[in-house]
């Protein structure tokens, strides 16, 4: 990160804060150098902070003492060149950054930032999975409780319930339940809608524990779909697992991309397929690496991605199947563990 002749780091964003401190809060500054770690706080945070970051000097400031505290750590540490997370700050932000730091050089950093966060640890990764089998877990209790007349919004909320009560601290994202001609709708929001037979049935959630996301999909139904639609979740079930056999590290987000996409498109469902392959997960639900037609991010051990292919036909349905995978040298290690029948 020192690499950059970029003296200090402040981060604001709250993503970032967790990522280098390893707690949530609302408020809060992180200043990184190459020797220290300093992290500002308010008083709802400072002891809990001080009692956690061993290795991190905490100050309890209010907000109208923020940039006052950190000029003055910065002057001591004797920095002269400051990176900031461009991508974050507002333009108002970024006025009042520039005004209180007029002294120093202020440069972009979001994208330095962005890669320390690509590539995972061992420690990451077991957090990962933790939320995955929490996820898992949650979808296993609630199976039973899928039957027609039930409601998206109930399905939504029977899972959300489950998550927390199994451990997550909250979810990776509003959970996507959608019944019938609802599923062709990729990021449907759950509503009243209530399920009939013979309908496809598409889950899309995960959870979020100890700071890291979980994230899958799967599409089920009750009874006997259209015949198209049993032939499309073929197809889906079919590239996705072409994809998972040939991932690995070296190639480029737009080749992970077109291994799925190629097999969409050649049995003709290429403009069906209208969204990335994946994308990656961590602190964020959505972060580098991104696996889409115009990617050139390329993929290195440890980096953890999803691989959800799909295929959606307005005013019949949708299907997507996603499994959460960390890259390896040659080839990936599968973080689901769940079933992608067709047929619960």
């Amino acid at each position: 990160m020192f690499d950059t002749k970029i003296d200090a780091y402040l981060i604001h964003s709250p993503a970032n804060r967790c990522y280098f401190t390893g707690i949530d809060t609302s408020f809060g500054l992180v200043l990184l150098t190459e020797k220290e770690k300093i992290f500002f706080t308010d008083f709802r945070y400072a002891n809990h902070a001080r009692k956690t970051l061993t290795d991190f000097t905490v100050h309890s400031v209010i907000p109208s003492e923020l940039y006052p505290s950190v000029c003055s750590e910065l002057s001591r540490l004797g920095a002269k060149s400051v990176g900031y997370e461009e991508t974050y700050l507002t333009v108002s932000d970024f006025k009042t950054l520039k005004s209180a730091l007029s002294e120093y050089t202020l440069k972009p950093a979001s994208a330095e930032l962005s890669q320390q966060r690509t590539v995972k640890s061992e420690e990451e990764i077991a957090k990962i999975e933790v939320s995955q089998r929490i996820a898992e877990k949650a979808l296993t209790k609630i199976v039973p409780l899928i039957k027609p007349g039930v409601t998206e919004r109930e399905i939504s909320a029977e899972l959300m319930f489950e998550m927390i009560r199994l451990g997550a601290d909250t979810l990776a994202f509003e959970n996507i339940v959608s019944f019938g001609e609802n599923s062709a709708n990729p990021h449907h929001h759950p509503s009243d809608k209530k399920l009939e037979k013979n309908e496809l049935i598409l889950i899309d959630f995960g959870a979020r524990t100890n700071g890291y996301c979980s994230d899958m999909t799967r599409t089920f139904t009750l009874g006997t779909p259209q015949d198209e639609l049993k032939a499309i979740h073929g197809i889906v079930l079919e590239a996705q697992a072409y994809a998972l056999k040939h991932i690995k590290a070296g190639m480029t987000g737009r080749e992970a991309d077109s291994l799925a996409r190629e097999y969409i498109r050649a049995n003709g469902y290429g403009k069906e397929f209208g969204h990335s392959l994946g994308h990656g997960v961590g602190v964020e639900i959505h972060e580098k690496p991104n696996l889409s037609e115009r990617s050139d991010d390329i993929l290195l051990p440890g980096m953890v991605v999803t691989v959800e292919p799909g295929i959606y036909i307005d005013g019949i349905g949708g299907v997507r199947i996603e499994d959460m995978i960390v890259v390896e040298e040659d080839g990936v290690r599968n973080l689901t563990n769940f079933n992608k029948n067709l047929y619960l």
